[in-house]
C-alpha cells in the first residue's frame, strides 16, 4: 500500500520524513488530525524496526491514537506522533536528539513532542536546544508516567463501578503486564488502594522492585494471562490483546496503561463475545498527554491531576452509554471522539 493510500483511507494529514546524515537520523512523524489544535504526542526510539515501512506504519497508527486521546479528554490539541529508527551500533545520541530538535523545528508548531517508549526527558533535554516545540521537560512537567498511572487507575475506578457496583479497589484481583514506567507507578496506585496484584515483565529488577515496593506477586507471562483475576492490565507495548493471548484471558475486565491494546478491531468483538468489558486504551491512558498538554499551556502540577482524575467520569460516561446502547465500549469512544472533531 502506498503512503498516499495509507494517508487517504485512513483521514490522516501528513506523514514527514526526516533525516540528517551527519548524526544518522531517521524519524517520522505522522500527523493525523489537527482540526482541534497542534499536533501533541512522543516520540518513541527504537532499533527493531525492521523496515521504513513498518516504522511509518507506527507513527501514522500512534498518531492516530494520539488525535482520538486528546479529544477524548477535550484537550486543544490534535494528533501528532514521531518514531526514531536508531541507528545500529554506536552513535552519539545527544547529537541525534539535537538533530530530531532541529527536524520538529522545521514543521514550525503543527508538532509538539515529549517522550515515550525509548526516549527520556534527559533526551528531550537535547531536543529542547534547537526546538521550543517540546514538553515533558525536567524542570517543568518532568516524566508524565506519574500522571498516566494516576488516570488509569482512576479509569479502573470508574470501571470497578460499572462492572462490581463499587469504584473502591480495595481486594480488586489486578494483573498487570508490563512494570516498566508508567506500570510501575500503576502498581503504586493499586497498592495504595488496596487492590491485589500481580505483575511480570522481562526486567527481573522491575518485578523485583514491585515485589518489594507494593507487595505484588511475581508471575510469568503465561501464567498471569491464564490467572483467574478481576482486571487485566496491559502495560507494556502494544498488541497484548491477540490471537494466543485472549483465549487464555480469565478476567471481567480490561483497563491498562498500553497504546494500542488490541492487535486488530476484531480482539475487541472476540472480548465481548466473552464477556470481557474492554476500556478503550486512549481513554484510560491520556493522564500523560493531559500532564503535557498542561505544561504547554502553563504548568500546574494541581490542574494536571485535577484533570486527569476527571478520566474516572470520561469512562463511567461511555461506559453507561455503552451499556444503554448496546454498544461496544471501544465504539462508544469512538463516537464521542468523532462527534467533537465534527462539531
Amino acid at each position: 500500500m502506498s503512503y498516499f493510500t495509507q494517508l487517504l483511507e485512513g483521514g490522516y494529514e501528513a506523514v514527514h520524513l526526516l533525516s540528517d546524515s551527519r548524526t544518522g537520523l531517521k524519524a517520522i512523524v505522522g500527523m493525523h488530525n489537527t482540526r482541534l489544535g497542534p499536533g501533541l504526542g512522543g516520540t518513541r526510539a527504537l532499533s527493531t524496526y525492521t523496515s521504513e515501512e513498518e516504522a511509518v506504519a507506527d507513527a501514522l497508527r500512534l498518531a492516530r491514537g494520539m488525535t482520538y486521546k486528546a479529544a477524548l479528554a477535550g484537550l486543544p490539541h490534535g494528533g501528532g506522533k514521531a518514531v526514531i529508527m536508531l541507528p545500529r551500533g554506536n552513535f552519539d545520541r545527544a547529537k541525534l536528539f539535537e538533530s530530531f530538535g532541529r527536524a520538529v523545528e522545521s514543521l514550525c508548531g503543527r508538532y509538539i513532542t515529549t517522550e515515550d517508549s525509548g526516549t527520556s526527558t534527559d533526551d528531550m533535554e537535547h531536543v529542547r536546544k534547537h526546538t521550543k516545540y517540546v514538553v515533558g521537560l525536567k524542570e517543568r512537567s518532568g516524566d508524565p508516567s506519574p500522571v498516566t498511572a494516576f488516570g488509569v487507575a482512576r479509569a479502573m475506578e470508574a470501571t470497578a463501578k460499572n462492572v462490581f457496583g463499587s469504584a473502591d479497589l480495595k481486594g480488586l484481583r489486578v494483573t498487570v503486564l508490563g512494570v516498566g514506567h508508567v506500570g510501575m507507578y500503576l502498581v503504586k496506585e493499586l497498592h495504595e488502594r488496596g487492590a491485589k496484584v500481580w505483575v511480570s515483565d522481562i526486567n527481573a529488577a522491575s518485578v523485583e522492585h514491585a515485589v518489594k515496593h507494593y507487595g505484588a506477586t511475581a508471575v510469568d507471562a503465561d501464567t498471569l494471562h491464564r490467572m483467574e483475576a478481576d482486571v487485566f492490565a496491559p502495560c507494556a507495548l502494544g498488541g497484548a490483546i491477540n490471537d494466543a493471548t485472549l483465549p487464555l484471558l480469565k478476567v471481567k475486565a480490561v483497563c491498562g496503561a498500553a497504546n494500542n491494546q488490541l492487535l486488530t478491531m476484531r480482539h475487541g468483538e472476540q472480548l465481548a463475545s466473552r464477556g470481557i468489558l474492554y476500556v478503550p486504551d486512549y481513554a484510560a491512558n491520556a493522564g500523560g498527554l493531559i500532564n503535557v498538554a498542561q505544561e504547554w499551556a502553563g504548568y500546574d502540577r494541581e490542574k494536571a491531576y485535577a484533570r486527569a482524575s476527571n478520566i474516572f467520569d470520561t469512562i463511567d460516561t461511555l461506559l453507561r452509554r455503552a451499556k444503554e446502547s448496546g454498544q461496544r465500549p471501544e465504539q462508544v469512544a469512538d463516537r464521542m471522539v468523532e462527534e467533537k472533531l465534527s462539531a
